[in-house]
């Protein structure tokens, strides 16, 4: 039998015309597949009918679907299917025979329970290459364990270094474990689509979540190699690189990085402390580091009796990267953004209008694009099924 996918109207993009079968839920996974689809990859998702990708109905709500899943699944197409059901998957595997790129989140040992082992479906289609995201890799001792994306962020390291010095350990704010893992696998993806020009082939690749951590923790095991040192959390202050903190202003914060050698001397000279920038001592960041509290003391009896736009406004001039930390509000109301159109805004179907990302990273040429909203449960079951061909 042969398939057809039908038309997806997707947009040009420099990923048109490949295919991406999406059987993943939640974060990892369905992140991975919309990054495909954002420069124009034709991504089928396959949903359970039962209510769907759990994501639906996760955080606020409008309508009584997430606000949510109108990023995570746009320029997707949605089919309704039951894996468990031995004719779905005769149509997943259907599906599979004209994909480029299998996109899947189960536990390890999921997909042959479903009868789709991935060797299975690269037999039938060699051009297929499988992403596998997990909580800890296809092999290992711990592969059969559950793993979601905030246990691979302590399990990678990085839960560790997150919050004050003494306090309890506190999550990074979103779910940056499961997007690390969707972004390394966005990688493994293009490099066996590059690598499938010169093989004809396919291939497996094979994410665990807590190794995307981990290989985001820069200098972390090195520094235990060579020196037996435990790197600690730190709070806002960025260990072993001065001076880079959050400093109280009379209105709020300022993050300062004045850690650059001539960025460190505009920095003092800025808050009228030329003895400190004229000071041998501090010329490098090892000097630096050895006077951390006493730099930041300079920096902060400086900053807290004025606001955060004066002091802005100062380090701008003076050429040393500064920021305000934002919240939402102050990334939906800045010019930024807007000129380099991230925020972009959608009319859901109720003829509502909702402000969402706009797409990372900028192609000159062939820059991606929202082209399709995400859809509603089974929206394209009967026209993506009715494309089958027998």
């Amino acid at each position: 039998m042969t398939t057809s996918w039908g038309d997806a109207q997707n947009a040009d993009g420099p990923l048109a015309g490949i295919k991406v079968l999406e059987l993943g839920q939640l974060i990892a996974g369905p992140f991975a597949a919309r990054t495909l689809g954002d420069f124009g990859a034709d991504v089928i998702k396959i949903e359970p009918p039962d209510g769907g990708d759990p994501l639906r109905k996760w955080r606020l709500l409008k309508d009584g679907t997430s606000v949510w899943w109108q990023v995570q699944s746009r320029n997707k197409r949605s089919v309704a299917l039951d894996l468990k059901d031995p004719q779905a998957q005769d149509i997943v595997r259907e599906l599979a025979l004209e994909a480029d790129v299998l996109v899947e989140n189960f536990r390890p040992g999921a997909m042959e329970s479903f009868g789709l082992a991935p060797d299975g479906l690269m037999r039938a289609n060699p051009r297929l290459i499988v992403l596998r995201i997990s909580g800890y890799g296809q092999t290992g001792p711990y592969r059969d364990k559950p793993g979601f994306g905030v246990v691979a962020e302590a399990m990678g390291g990085l839960r560790h270094l997150t919050g004050e010095p003494g306090r309890t350990p506190v999550r990074v704010g979103v779910s940056i474990g499961d997007t690390l893992a969707a972004l390394h696998g966005v990688i493994g993806v293009l490099m066996a689509l590059q690598e499938r020009h010169r093989s004809g082939h396919g291939q497996v690749v094979d994410v665990a979540l807590y190794e995307a951590v981990f290989n985001c923790m820069e200098s972390l095991l090195p520094e235990y190699s060579a020196f037996g040192a435990v790197r600690q959390p730190a709070g806002s202050a960025l260990p072993g690189i001065a001076p880079s903190n959050a400093y109280a202003c009379s209105d709020g914060f300022a993050l300062v990085a004045g850690n650059g050698d001539s960025i460190f001397k505009r920095l003092m000279k800025a808050i009228g402390r030329n003895d400190l920038a004229q000071d041998p001592a501090l010329g490098d960041n090892t000097g630096r580091v050895a006077r951390v509290e006493e730099i930041d003391a300079a920096i902060g009896a400086w900053t807290a009796p004025r606001t955060v736009a004066d002091v802005l406004a100062v380090l701008d001039a003076a050429g040393v990267p500064a920021g305000r930390i934002y919240t939402a509000a102050d990334i939906a109301h800045d010019p930024h953004y807007a000129a380099r159109g991230m925020l972009q805004t959608v009319t859901l179907a109720d003829g509502s209008t909702l402000a969402v990302p706009g797409i990372v990273p900028k192609l000159s040429r062939t820059p991606g694009g929202h082209h399709r909203g995400a859809p509603a449960l089974g929206a394209d079951t009967q026209a993506v099924l009715g494309a089958l061909k027998r």
